[in-house]
């Protein structure tokens, strides 16, 4: 496969790239079908926006225990052989409760436990996941690999609600859940195929890989921990369409399984265009850049909470999706590169558990929320409690923001690749 060495597909020239991505296009497509069945299933079950909160934070309260290790981990294992354990606990529990819904047994407290189950297997692989970026394409292609990557996760957005929506209205929740146990098989089996003789050798630290050091580092970084603030308060009051989809969907504009799934769809086609324009700014990742996003960003989920009907909702969806993608690519991106190769993964462990680890917070209180104050007034106070966040950072950090000179890295090159990689 030839590509422009320079261009916005540049990551598929590397070998392992291309195997890693066709293999997660399989299992994007399963983890956004098991979301909405997901979702889906606990409504069936309760009937209620705080369950539904509930068993959303449930899976991400791992972050609070396992991310920070996981981050350690990246440093100090073969990202690889990690990745594959992973892989095999998430492919587990999609299967379990797939078979359960299957044979009539599902309970509440199987959700529940499984979906906990399914979050600390996912909390060990975010950090390990977005350091194999380097490992895999090089120190140069890595932004645009998190832009692949970002595009290929919402790509199947884009497909995989709409799929599990329609399978759900013909045959129920269990089949999606057994997709995304399958799709685990298809990664599973491509990390098995990656070569190690391409792999780009980073170097490793002689001391150990303590925690507090990835701590203290971010703390000396005003340009990475101004950008943590602002992403903590944009994830965690923001980015939960899978509550504000399923409850306007529900209890707002009375639709069923297949409307509710297309909403991720819609949500998808802004989400793709927001991944495939972030690989054209490279040169716009700069805290400032990302602030600004979060600002528009917590005002399109304001608009979006006051959508007079299903159509208007749907249609201004895209455009949240946009603003959500090309600031989070932003950010993510911004901590690979600039931070210490020796410690990347430790940062990437402290990033993503100030990004998912609000959740535990705020999908409870959204739920919770909804039903005393009422759906479209919560989706409204969390778009202005993320534009107030950023907008206070942005005043009170903005002479503190610096983005230094990007790192000189001593990288042992693949035998078929120059120093361009």
């Amino acid at each position: 496969m030839r590509v422009n060495e320079t261009g916005n597909w540049r990551s598929f020239r590397h070998r392992n790239f291309q195997i890693l991505f066709a293999a997660n296009v399989f299992s994007n497509i399963g983890s956004w079908a098991q979301r909405i069945a997901q979702d889906w299933l606990v409504l069936q079950l309760t009937h209620s926006g705080t369950d539904l909160g509930f068993v959303t934070a449930l899976q991400f309260v791992p972050v609070l225990f396992f991310s920070l290790h996981g981050g350690a981990f990246a440093d100090r294992f073969d990202k690889r052989k990690v990745l594959i354990f992973t892989n095999m606990g998430g492919g587990t529990t999609a299967g379990v409760l797939g078979l359960l819904v299957i044979s009539h047994q599902v309970k509440l407290w199987h959700v529940f436990v499984l979906a906990f189950l399914l979050g600390a297997a996912n909390a060990i692989d975010n950090p390990v996941r977005q350091s194999f970026n380097a490992e895999v394409v090089g120190h140069g292609d890595v932004g645009n690999a998190v832009s692949l990557n970002s595009a290929n996760f919402n790509a199947g957005r884009l497909v995989g609600p709409a799929i599990s929506g329609a399978a759900i209205a013909a045959f129920g929740t269990g089949p999606s859940f057994l997709y995304n146990s399958l799709s685990y098989v298809v990664v599973i089996f491509a990390l098995t195929k990656m070569r190690k003789s391409e792999f780009f050798k980073l170097p490793k630290t002689s001391g150990g890989t303590s925690i507090r050091e990835g701590l203290r580092y971010v703390k000396a970084r005003p340009d990475l921990y101004v950008v943590m603030i602002v992403v903590f308060f944009m994830a965690t009051f923001g980015l939960n369409f899978q509550i504000f989809n399923a409850l306007m969907a529900t209890k707002v504009f009375h639709k069923g399984a297949v409307s509710f799934g297309l909403l991720g769809t819609f949500l998808a086609i802004g989400s793709l265009s927001g991944a495939l324009m972030s690989a054209r700014l490279e040169k716009s990742r700069r805290p400032a850049f990302i602030i600004r996003g979060a600002t528009l960003f917590g005002l399109s989920i304001t608009i979006l909470a006051f959508s007079p009907n299903y159509l208007a909702y749907a249609i201004w969806l895209p455009v949240c999706g946009f603003l959500t993608l090309t600031t989070l690519i932003m950010a993510n991106t911004l901590m690979q590169i600039n931070s210490d190769p020796l410690l990347r993964g430790r940062i990437m462990g402290i990033y993503l558990l100030i990004f998912l680890g609000g959740a535990p917070l705020g999908s409870p209180l959204i739920g919770f929320m909804a039903e005393q104050v009422g759906v479209r007034q919560t989706i409204a106070g969390c778009g202005l409690i993320t534009t107030t966040a950023a907008s206070l950072s942005w005043l009170k950090y903005r002479k503190r923001i610096s983005v230094p000179a990007d790192f000189s890295i001593d990288v042992v090159l693949p035998p078929t690749y120059d120093n361009k990689g």
